[in-house]
């Protein structure tokens, strides 16, 4: 174990380190007031449980995860896709209601989102199917659009519930994983120009169809732009007091535990808007240097797939968790920012969430065994020209 360590992607491995540390730390900050003004709890209610999902995220990770190689996920893959169907399916029936979305279970110690661990199956199967389709040389044009159409019904299976940020994330790994896929040139373009048409009816049908599977709460979500002159309506009060924290830190914000707007401003600050509290307490020159970091950490785990040099099955997992991160940055931030809808997709390593967090860190985990695999390879291949 400890020769396999030493084979890690370090700086990706201090990232995420320093990531959880600073997740900890401001979802202690952000929850403390809602913990027991809004919900009876203690104060370190939020916290406690997030560290309990954070611990048990590494010890799966250094323990299984970096003990197996990634050729293990051809065997359960094909279990876990008929598990998340189900699970997906089940939520109708069994699911509970928050903010109105039937997106849970409620597990008593646990509440399971189903939704993502979805978006890590899809990248699993993804990665899989792909390696075997290029091994066999597979040029059937349908054959290779099955993680396609297994990603649509996962997409209209979380629309319903209705979650549509969820969703939205489901159809950009596919996508852009897909677009990473060295196809041969014969089938490229067909393949290309199929994927355009399925965007291009998909998109029609979500604008035709969307109001049906949208409930009013998330219709009036569409009213995004100028939030501060609706601050007294919901479609504008929490993104208007999420621009009154970032103003409020200024450069160097006012203290750790000392924001106001988590005072029951934000309703749910240690959640989807915790990065205007981290600008509020922090500082804008903290949150420049946050993004920087994530910026760093995306690069590595392009790098790394990079480097997995002809193996199909390392290079998707790596370039499906490129995706899956970016996805979430962006739609994150540019929903607190009122640049687009706001989706309730929480932000990478700071937001309160067991079910994100415990995919987000077992990725990571997945990515850093590619970078064991890579160094392994590569020393068998300087082995070879001795």
């Amino acid at each position: 174990m400890r020769k396999r360590f030493a084979k890690i992607d370090i700086p990706l491995f201090v990232l995420m380190i320093i990531f959880t540390i600073l997740g900890l730390i401001m979802i202690l900050s952000a929850s403390s007031v809602s913990a027991v003004l809004r919900y009876k709890f203690s104060t370190y209610h939020f916290f406690i449980r997030q560290l309990i999902v954070v611990v048990g995220a590494f010890i799966i990770g250094l323990f299984f995860i970096l003990r197996h190689k990634t050729k293990m996920y051809e065997f359960f893959t094909p279990f876990m896709v008929v598990g998340i169907i189900g699970a997906l399916v089940g939520l109708f029936f069994k699911g509970i209601i928050t903010n109105h979305a039937q997106s849970w279970y409620d597990l008593k110690f646990f509440n399971l989102q189903p939704s993502e661990f979805a978006k890590t199956i899809l990248i699993f199967f993804m990665a899989v199917f792909y390696d075997h389709s290029m091994k066999k040389k597979n040029t059937n044009l349908y054959y290779n659009l099955i993680p396609l159409a297994l990603a649509g019904i996962m997409f209209v299976l979380v629309a319903m519930q209705p979650d549509l940020g969820g969703a939205i994330i489901i159809a950009g790994i596919a996508f852009l994983t897909f677009m990473t896929i060295p196809f041969d040139k014969k089938n490229q373009l067909k393949l290309f120009i199929t994927m355009g048409v399925l965007v291009v009816l998909a998109s029609i049908a979500l604008m035709i169809f969307g109001t049906g599977i949208l409930n009013e709460k998330q219709l009036s979500r569409l009213q995004y732009k100028n939030p501060c002159s609706r601050y007294s309506e919901d479609t504008g009060y929490q993104v208007c007091n999420g621009f009154i924290a970032i103003h409020n830190g200024g450069l160097f914000g006012v203290g750790l535990g000392n924001s106001t707007q988590k005072y029951l401003y934000l309703p749910e600050a240690h959640t989807d808007f915790i990065f205007p509290i981290l600008v509020e307490e922090l500082g804008a020159i903290v949150g420049i240097v946050v993004l920087i970091g994530y910026i760093i950490l995306l690069y590595r785990i392009l790098k790394i797939g990079k480097n997995a040099r002809g193996n199909i099955r390392n290079m998707v997992l790596c370039y499906g968790t490129f995706s899956y991160i970016l996805l979430h940055l962006i739609i994150n931030l540019m929903g607190v920012l009122a640049l687009i809808p706001l989706t309730g997709v929480p932000i990478p390593f700071l937001t309160y969430g067991g079910s994100y967090t415990l995919n987000l860190i077992l990725m990571l985990f997945v990515v850093e065994e590619v970078a064991i695999e890579n160094k392994e390879n590569l020393i068998k291949r300087e082995m070879a020209q001795l």
